[in-house]
């Protein structure tokens, strides 16, 4: 049984690190500047992805007409459900795991 538990938790494809996220919380980078994070529900090997208790940051930046100088903004908001398309994916970073 104990081959069993750890060939369920092997790592031997780069969609094995997703599958063993999830119901945890994991960090998405997108396109356009926004990150999410959030509890990890489902997902297919398109990187589509619905997510729960979603935290959505996005950074805009302005740039001052007068100075040129620019201005970063952060914006933020809470979801309860987010289905997430995969082609706008940069990078989904699992939860911390302690080391073996």
């Amino acid at each position: 049984m104990a081959a069993e538990e750890q060939s369920a938790n092997a790592i031997e494809e780069p969609l094995d690190l997703i599958r063993l996220s999830l119901d945890e919380r994991i960090y998405v980078k997108m396109k356009n500047d926004r990150e999410l994070r959030g509890r990890l529900h489902a997902f297919d090997q398109h990187l589509n992805m619905v997510l729960g208790e979603v935290e959505e940051t996005i950074t805009t930046v302005e740039v001052d007409d007068e100075t040129f100088e620019e201005m970063y903004r952060t914006t933020k908001r809470n979801l309860p459900m987010l289905f997430v398309r995969g082609d706008g994916v940069i990078l989904v970073s699992p939860p911390l795991r302690g080391t073996v």
